[in-house]
């Protein structure tokens, strides 16, 4: 007992060594080493993510100095209804709790949302440190990018859901006229408000994904400018049944806001494309070696006319 000890700890080292970076500096791991990485990959993410959940659920009630407390947040949009559209008998604007464990819930929920969003650059480190390994140097700077970008137009697609929400809900509750009194219930409200987040960051990915897919060669600018209007086409359906309201402000917004991203999109990858073939012109005869002959362009060119002969003058003579 005592004399196999040392051996394992020996043992346990080793594999220490193997799975440090420092030690392993060629970044090869087998197939083990990569399930325990991954193991404690994932351990650090949800770790990362509970704790912002816990951080989310105490904002749920408390104001971070000028930042308003994620409630006052999330109920801006159904507070800027007017108050004659809302009912609101002690004068506040609330939400209806229906269960006694419905309160509860919504919290829990909503502090995970937020959690994950504030914890985002610890939880999506671990996803990077785990793919990293297996990626080279312009690989990894183009993944790094692709994140970076990623996360600015989910947030931008958030910002946009966010004032959109309040028009959106004047419209759907307007159509009842006078005959109605909106009185939501915080479960469907607060899961309207996170979808309606959710649909419009995940959309707003749209030109990333393009200009991603350009780049590696499986999308050229010449499919995309042939297909152009039935993509437009499929952008404005997608926000159809895309959007959860079915308002046709929360429809118009996000179809004109997907065909804007679009567009641009479609410029960045004619911009790609014209420098690929200006390199690939320019690469032709660099990479022949010395008995290879160089390509010959056999297409025809104009001949530019001739400039007249001048006339020989009286001075000279035949023989001459």
């Amino acid at each position: 007992m005592v004399r196999d000890t040392p051996r394992r700890e020996g043992s346990r080292r080793e594999k220490r060594k193997i799975r440090n970076r420092r030690h392993n500096p060629d970044g090869t791991m087998s197939l083990k080493d990569h399930l325990y990485d991954l193991r404690n990959r994932l351990g650090l993410g949800l770790l990362f993510i509970v704790v912002g959940g816990i951080f989310g659920f105490i904002w749920w009630d408390v104001h971070l100095g000028p930042i308003p407390s994620l409630s006052k947040i999330l109920l801006q949009p159904y507070c800027a209804l007017p108050a004659d559209a809302r009912f609101s008998p002690n004068g506040q604007c609330q939400l209806f709790q229906r269960q006694p464990f419905e309160g509860f819930m919504v919290r829990f929920k909503v502090g995970i949302a937020a959690g994950m969003v504030v914890s985002a650059p610890l939880w999506l480190y671990q996803l990077w440190a785990f793919i990293t390994p297996g990626l080279y140097a312009k690989e990894r700077r183009f993944a790094f990018t692709f994140v970076i970008f990623a996360s600015i137009l989910f947030a931008a697609g958030a910002v946009l859901a966010f004032v959109v929400i309040p028009q959106g809900l004047d419209v759907l509750v307007g159509f009842g006229g006078t005959a109605f009194i909106t009185a939501l219930d915080a479960g469907s409200y607060i899961s309207f408000v996170l979808v309606m987040l959710l649909i419009f960051g995940v959309s707003f990915e749209l030109p990333l994904l393009i200009v991603m897919l350009n780049q590696v060669g499986m999308l050229p600018y010449a499919n995309l400018r042939r297909w152009r209007r039935g993509i437009v086409f499929g952008l404005f359906v997608f926000a159809a049944f895309a959007t959860p309201g079915t308002d046709p402000i929360s429809m118009v917004v996000l179809a004109a806001a997907m065909w804007l991203l679009f567009e641009l999109a479609v410029q960045i990858t004619r911009i790609h494309d014209r420098r690929a073939a200006k390199r690939e012109a320019a690469d032709l005869t660099a990479n022949l070696s010395d008995d290879e002959a160089t390509p010959m362009n056999y297409a025809p060119e104009p001949v530019e006319p001739s400039a007249p002969v001048a006339k020989l003058g009286k001075d000279f003579d035949d023989v001459t």
